[in-house]
């Protein structure tokens, strides 16, 4: 006789990864707001989960095509979420076969989708069988990207396809003069460099501030600002303040706008902990207008963040051509809400973390239509990562730069200059 739900043994790490993979397919929720809602707090257990979340998340549509031959029906989506967590774990994380099977079936029959449970068992035996004939003549890279992304990527697709499917390593920004921790490799533009999984909090030199996580690609919109010290700058969209800080210790005189509280507290933690001094001001950066006008403006504008998707690949199965639209408009209105803030001839410097053409050249097209100038930047602006200056003077990057070292994130930036 099978057991109650009740009576199986209970299974953190899995519980999680199905709560977050059943949120992104069934309701494009995003894979960390089923994280920040989730009652498990050991953070072992929450790494574990969102890696194998993320795993699946990764190299859905080539799994999924894997499984269609062995499936007579289309089985329910919570159901499909398990089969394809243990074709992840026997795929791509290396769980032994016996574990990887009946973790899957057990978290079926807890979750009342025993009825299940024996197709899960033969499904993934296969899978453990003949994963390799299954998966022969897949084109995952083409498979684990939508199409409607795929087709606007264009030339670039594969290579982005190809660094989505490396877990991201951690980048570091050093403070000036600060002692690197051990163990991190130098990159061209001067980030460190970490292996992905690396526990930030436990590496030296964390409490004492020095440093932060950035993105390689990250730390180049502030730097392309060229902020004198001395210059008054707003940061808009701010938090988490690695771009903030890195004004900070630039010399600037930052005011570091957020509209979330949250993100505003989260922010302020962060300047503290690195002892660097910009004010915080909670407000809308659309209406909000600075007592004075300032130098220059970073916008990091919200966007679609498709240039994410090697460390949040939730983003390719819970965003749509729609959502990216509606972004676009919002980049405009923040463009020139930018531009009252600023004295005459000051500069913004426009980015996204974003692949889409319709948040990064599109956007510079229509702000120039508007009166905007754009400042091109040169290749000794861009002597540190010469591949992303684009022949019409703006900064772009994807996930598959840099692949020698593990990739970047993809980045979008423009310096504009207000007309007079």
């Amino acid at each position: 006789m099978s057991k109650a739900p009740s009576q199986i043994p209970a299974d953190p790490t899995r519980d999680l990864a199905f709560d977050i993979l059943c949120g992104v397919v069934e309701h494009r929720r995003m894979l960390e707001t089923t994280l920040d809602r989730s009652a498990l707090t050991d953070p072992r257990d929450r790494a574990s989960a969102h890696r194998l979340a993320a795993t699946v998340l990764r190299h859905m549509g080539s799994m999924t095509e894997l499984l269609q031959p062995l499936l007579r029906r289309e089985p329910p989506a919570p159901v499909r979420c398990a089969l394809l967590m243990g074709v992840a774990q026997l795929r791509h994380l290396e769980t032994p076969p016996h574990a990887a099977v009946g973790t899957i079936v057990s978290l079926l029959r807890r979750r009342g989708l025993a009825p299940f449970a024996g197709l899960a068992n033969a499904v993934l035996r296969r899978v453990a069988r003949d994963g390799d004939e299954l998966a022969e003549g897949l084109d995952a890279d083409r498979l684990d990207v939508p199409a409607w992304l795929w087709t606007a990527w264009d030339k670039r697709a594969r290579d982005i396809a190809v660094g989505l499917h490396r877990e991201a390593p951690i980048d570091l920004t050093l403070r000036p003069g600060a002692a690197a921790p051990e163990g991190g490799e130098v990159m061209p533009n001067g980030s460190l460099r970490f292996a992905p999984g690396t526990r930030v909090t436990e590496l030296e030199g964390f409490d004492e501030g020095a440093f932060w996580v950035q993105d390689a690609a990250a730390t180049m919109p502030a730097r392309l600002l060229n902020i004198q010290p001395g210059q008054s700058v707003i940061d808009l969209c701010a938090a988490p303040g690695g771009k903030t800080a890195q004004l900070a210790v630039a010399g600037a005189e930052v005011i570091a706008v957020e509209r979330e509280e949250t993100r505003a507290k989260r922010l302020k933690q962060n300047l503290d902990r690195l002892g660097l001094d910009a004010k915080v001001v909670i407000a809308d950066a659309l209406v909000w207008q600075p007592e004075e006008k300032v130098d220059a403006v970073l916008l990091d504008a919200p966007c679609s963040a498709t240039g994410t998707l090697r460390r949040h690949p939730d983003v390719l199965w819970v965003k749509r051509p729609r959502d990216v639209l509606a972004l676009a408009k919002d980049q405009d209105r923040l463009i020139d809400a930018a531009g009252a803030m600023l004295k005459p001839g000051g500069v913004l410097l426009y980015a996204v973390c974003s692949l889409q053409d319709e948040e990064g050249p599109q956007r510079v097209a229509a702000a120039l239509k508007r009166g905007w100038v754009l400042e091109p930047f040169t290749a000794e602006d861009l002597a540190s990562m010469p591949e992303a200056l684009t022949k019409q003077g703006t900064f772009r990057t994807h996930p598959g730069m840099w692949a020698e070292h593990g990739g970047m994130d993809g980045f979008f930036a423009a310096r504009l200059r207000k007309s007079t």
